[in-house]
């Protein structure tokens, strides 16, 4: 397997370097926001947001008037990274204590958790609490608003909120900021949702201070860790039968098995998981109370698998307890996992993410992915994998089919548009760089961010408003070719971007447009010196850093690494059926034009060329609109067959 995005780092020790209080890079830059009442805390999973939110309560707690901090996570096992801290032997001025009664995430310590929630709100000895969503949810039902006056809340993997009216969470949120004196930290890796639906209120997000430390940042300021690959492999059949061309014993890895309902799955996750492990070696030894497998390898080495598939809740409890304590690297060498194991989980040593089946949104995949990239002694590299189906001209859904491949290069763009290095250009050639660490660069023709808006978007949200738009069908088509550049970079990325940002002028959208699309475009680009002159090279062009403008970046489509992925990454025959399910989603033709082009054309068509059928992809423009009559008939009488099941 090859990957298609690799991406090197400098170990410059940035990020993981202390100051005199202890803190990291990001967590310095987040506690200088500790003043703020709602802080929206945006860092790459590892980046220790957990203890910046340590760092920022306490301060709030000991010198802000806050009473009480409530700290909510999504599920129970991320709950250790908010366990009892030493704090004051790296510097600061207290640690960070929570009370066992409190710790509503601890595995021991199950029963009636709402009744104790309700106690702390009001038990004026203790000061800290942590819980689950869906806890925090529940709790909030029986209390009353004021009940959270003078309180901290803490939301971890804070897109889990929705703007949705049905929201829990997203109800909560708006509650305290409009009923309420209550302080709000927002913390999250990735701010943006799968279904579409805003994260929070506009009028309610406003109000948020972002702090925004970005995965380059993190990953390059790293002492351990060295590069970051991500590949795909593609299979036909069953996953299981090719998950070992993908899966090295001697990495340590985490397996994300498809869920029941997709496409990957063969729809019974037990069987999955022990086809699996027998694939990896024979069982040797089941510990009942961790719920650790000890498999032997054929070549006689010994490996501890970890089954979070499996829902028996006392088994669950056994080894999510056994998975909250573990310190050691030996302690398991392999995690097999369908919905934990994502965000928040930390297993340091993880270096190879394999997940099967395509995921439902590209937070998933950035959470994923976010596992195997934290700083570890002994780890230099670490690996995603995404095990995918491969479409087949004779399949019956091979429309679905090319739809999961396009997901994936989707999710493989924005990972690289968000992990590899940004350049920093000039929209004047006199204005003054502000690090002269950074190579500033002039662009012709660029414009200044006029608003405080435009530059709050262009510095902090051009990640999120990068899904947005790979999230478009019109530009995943584009990944098989067809739309020129132009139309992709002046009408259909300004659209996405106007039904974002609907508070925005025509003058401002374009202002952003040209930022995010020059950002895109440069992602990865190099710097070569040649006869005198500097060139920056972008894909397979060479452009004089002397003659670089807005109008010559509007030729490039800003996503053509998509194409280069998708025809490294399969073979001929199979770039053809998805340039052709592209194609066929393109047709514009009434059904009434397609039965006479059938009728009185095709016939004499097959005669002329020995029987073979003309061409969505054929350069003669009546044989392609021959072709495509040919498919809108086809798919009528699909339709016509389905109907009548």
């Amino acid at each position: 397997m090859e990957n298609i995005v690799n991406i090197n780092y400098s170990q410059t020790g940035k990020a993981t370097n202390t100051n005199e209080l202890g803190m990291r890079q990001m967590q310095a830059k987040a506690y200088e926001a500790r003043n703020k009442q709602y802080i929206l805390l945006k860092a790459p999973p590892a980046s220790g947001k957990s203890r910046a939110l340590m760092f920022i309560a306490l301060d709030k707690i000991h010198y802000q008037g806050i009473k009480k901090a409530i700290v909510a996570v999504p599920e129970k096992v991320i709950g250790r990274s908010f366990s009892n801290t030493d704090l004051k032997k790296v510097g600061f001025f207290t640690d960070w204590r929570v009370a066992k009664y409190y710790n509503l995430c601890d595995s021991e310590n199950e029963q009636n958790k709402v009744k104790r929630f309700r106690e702390f709100t009001t038990d004026a000895q203790s000061h800290i609490l942590v819980c689950t969503h869906s806890t925090l949810r529940f709790a909030a039902k029986e209390l009353s608003d004021s009940s959270f006056n003078d309180c901290l809340m803490a939301i971890d993997e804070f897109h889990h909120v929705s703007a949705d009216a049905n929201s829990g969470l997203g109800d909560l949120v708006h509650r305290l900021m409009t009923q309420t004196n209550a302080h709000i930290v927002a913390m999250t890796g990735s701010y943006f949702r799968g279904d579409g639906v805003p994260v929070l209120r506009a009028d309610d997000e406003n109000r948020f201070y972002p702090v925004t430390y970005n995965y380059y940042e993190q990953l390059n300021g790293y002492k351990y860790l060295k590069s970051l690959g991500i590949g795909y492999h593609f299979y036909q059949g069953s996953y299981l039968s090719a998950i070992m061309e993908v899966l090295d014993p001697d990495k340590k890895t985490i397996i994300h098995i498809p869920s029941v309902n997709s496409r990957a799955s063969t729809g019974d996750k037990y069987d999955e998981v022990k086809q699996i492990i027998d694939r990896i070696g024979e069982t040797v030894n089941i510990n009942y109370e961790t719920r650790i497998y000890t498999v032997r390898t054929p070549d006689n080495r010994t490996l501890k698998i970890a089954d979070l598939v499996e829902d028996n809740p006392r088994e669950r409890m056994q080894l999510q307890a056994f998975l909250q304590r573990m310190n050691s690297p030996d302690a398991v060498d392999i995690i097999i996992a369908l919905g934990t194991a994502k965000e928040g989980f930390d297993w340091q040593w993880c270096e190879h993410c394999l997940t099967i089946g395509v995921r439902g949104s590209l937070t998933e995949v950035v959470q994923i992915i976010g596992r195997c990239t934290r700083d570890c002694e002994g780890k230099s590299h670490a690996q995603f994998t995404n095990l995918i189906a491969c479409p087949d001209a004779v399949q019956q859904k091979v429309e679905t089919a090319v739809n999961d491949m396009l997901k994936a290069i989707t999710v493989s763009l924005l990972m690289e548009q968000v992990m590899a290095p940004s350049w920093s250009f000039k929209t004047r050639k006199d204005e003054e760089s502000g690090d002269d660490d950074i190579p500033h660069i002039f662009v012709e023709g660029l414009k200044p961010l006029s608003s405080a808006r435009t530059y709050e978007i262009v510095t902090g949200d051009l990640t999120d408003l990068k899904a947005s738009i790979l999230q478009d069908e019109m530009i995943v088509r584009s990944m098989g070719g067809g739309i020129a550049p132009e139309v992709i970079n002046q009408v259909l990325i300004p659209k996405i971007i106007q039904e974002k940002y609907p508070e925005l002028s025509q003058d401002e959208v374009e202002e952003v447009r040209q930022h995010l699309v020059l950002d895109a475009v440069t992602k990865g680009a190099t710097i070569e010196q040649s006869a005198g002159n500097t060139f920056m090279v972008i894909g397979r062009r060479f452009i004089n850093i002397d003659n670089l403008n807005i109008n010559l970046i509007d030729t490039i489509n800003p996503f053509q690494r998509g194409y280069e992925i998708l025809s490294k990454s399969v073979t001929a025959p199979v770039l053809k059926v998805v340039q052709n399910v592209i194609e066929e989603s393109k047709i514009d033709m009434p059904i009434e034009e397609a039965v006479i082009l059938f009728k009185k054309y095709l016939p004499q068509f097959k005669e002329e060329h020995n029987g073979a059928l003309p061409e969505l992809t054929d350069p003669n423009s009546f044989n392609k609109r021959l072709a495509q009559a040919i498919t809108v008939i086809r798919k009528e009488k699909q339709r016509r067959i389905d109907k009548n099941r």
